[in-house]
């Protein structure tokens, strides 16, 4: 009982901690949206681009293999910050010297000395990454939500005040840099662990055995993620790079919450159970069941209003976004989904398997991308191959827990399968409903979402299905815990 309060207490700090970030992270995001042009966004796009690629080489791998090993030592942790310092140090010298072609190639002059500037985040990167393994491994998330709120927070301030003064894309840099270099600061005095000068090379041979498998299928993850914007970048103008950002962006800061929250809390949870099959699957079947409930309703109620929302909180220069919003809701809505396989596959320490899947889905994800660039030639197709890939992605992610933790796709599907069918019709009743009334956007919006929410609402007082009573029995444990701590 008590590790199952353990697991619910580091979830619920998990939680509050995505919430908190991206409510203020959204917020913020307005404000700046209305001060600066979507061509600003563009470059900030493209940006963020190599630096996530980059990322991938101090964030997974070793940062993974320090949180799932059984016996990790304090030399581990030390070793991997060399390391990682190391290669963040040897990458920003590369991406620096790479800035001025970059430019040229996606034909943005203006490109190269504020790339220059942002990709000094990947040094602090190497401090955090270690930090947060070390968080994880004790699943002690309150001292993410300090370091994230902080630095969001100041960040915020930083960036709004640059783009009232006028500096541009100078705001989207120094708000982006601001956030990591005080969520560094921040854990820095509340993490009680300093790098030692030590580096076991014994160690990292160990840890790079289980963790260059994450590495490699997360390299090729980013670059999923990401090649659709580095293809709209070359292809079409800036501002089309800024609205299918902007698109994407609004449902990935709901998704953010709720599947970072789950990566974080599933791996360290999942592996202290490896061992125990049916535990496994319970606590994995249990997460897929909760995520779908929640997520399916707000990304059909996001992509309904997607429209007068944006009119209302962006003004009319960005409903351009509306439709690849539309489409990465229901895209980003089946990422928990895809969370919950993989991480129960990485727990069980199958690293082997990730990167297959890994290597199938891309590859099947490239094939659609070409295809979609050669038979049609239009941004929203290459938006839309994101979709269908995620879709053939839950039957290969799926297809291996059948056999490790008896959890076959069609079970999968059956669970989430009422949370979908009710969620289409909540955003086929919006669609038709938008196109029937005459409404201002702030009453467009509100008057479709509060109906939406209704109808989910009424769907799960009347049906009652296992995952709302999971989650209702979940926050009232979470209640009585609140009520002895204060005790």
């Amino acid at each position: 009982m008590a590790e199952k309060q353990g697991v619910v207490g580091s979830l619920l700090w998990k939680l509050m901690e995505r919430f908190g970030v991206q409510t203020i992270q959204f917020l913020l995001q307005i404000v700046l949206a209305r001060l600066l042009s979507p061509d600003h966004y563009g470059v900030l796009a493209l940006m963020i681009t190599f630096i996530s690629i980059a990322n991938v080489f101090i964030q997974s791998g070793f940062n993974t293999a320090l949180i799932q090993g059984k016996e990790v030592k304090d030399d581990d942790f030390s070793s991997v910050f060399w390391l990682t310092l190391g290669v963040a140090s040897l990458l920003y010298i590369v991406l620096f010297f790479a800035a001025p072609m970059i430019g040229r190639f996606f034909n943005m002059p203006d490109f190269v000395n504020k790339f220059r500037v942002l990709a000094l985040v990947l040094l602090p990167g190497a401090l955090n990454s270690v930090q947060l393994a070390k968080i994880s491994r004790a699943m002690d998330f309150k001292k993410v939500f300090y370091s994230n709120i902080g630095g969001i927070v100041v960040s915020g301030i930083v960036g709004v005040s640059l783009a009232f003064m006028g500096k541009g894309i100078w705001a989207l840099v120094a708000q982006n840099m601001t956030n990591v270099i005080i969520a560094s600061i921040v854990m820095w005095f509340t993490v009680k662990w300093r790098p030692q000068f030590t580096i076991n090379f014994k160690r990292l041979k160990v840890l790079f055995a289980f963790g260059w498998k994450l590495m490699a299928s997360g390299m090729m993850d980013v670059l999923y993620l990401e090649m659709r914007g580095l293809v709209i970048g070359k292809k079409y103008k800036k501002s089309t790079l800024g609205f299918y950002n902007r698109g994407k962006q609004f449902p990935q800061f709901l998704i953010d919450g709720i599947n970072g929250a789950l990566q974080s809390v599933m791996l360290p949870a999942l592996s202290s159970r490896q061992s125990r099959t049916s535990e496994v699957k319970t606590l994995m079947r249990n997460s897929i069941l909760m995520s779908s409930y929640i997520l399916f309703p707000l990304m059909a109620l996001l992509a309904g209003v997607s429209e007068p929302l944006i009119a209302w909180l962006l003004t009319d220069k960005w409903l351009p976004a509306a439709p690849y919003m539309q489409i990465y809701c229901f895209t980003l809505a089946l990422f928990p989904i895809h969370t919950c396989n993989l991480q129960a596959i990485n727990a069980i320490g199958r690293s082997d398997i990730f990167l297959k899947l890994e290597i199938i889905k891309k590859i099947l994800s490239l094939l659609l991308l070409v295809g979609a660039i050669i038979f049609f030639d239009s941004p929203i197709m290459i938006a839309w191959t994101g979709a269908i890939s995620g879709v053939l992605g839950l039957f290969i992610n799926a297809w291996p827990n059948k056999k490790l933790v008896d959890y076959s796709y069609f079970e999968q599907m059956k669970d989430v399968g009422p949370y979908f069918g009710i969620s289409c019709f909540i955003f086929i009743i919006l669609i038709l409903l938008k196109r029937i009334l005459p409404l201002s956007p702030l009453a467009g919006w509100l008057v479709l979402g509060l109906l939406g929410l209704g109808i989910y609402i009424l769907f799960s007082l009347i049906i009652k299905p296992q995952a709302y009573l999971l989650t209702r029995s979940i926050l009232r444990a979470s209640r009585e815990k609140m009520k002895e701590g204060r005790s």
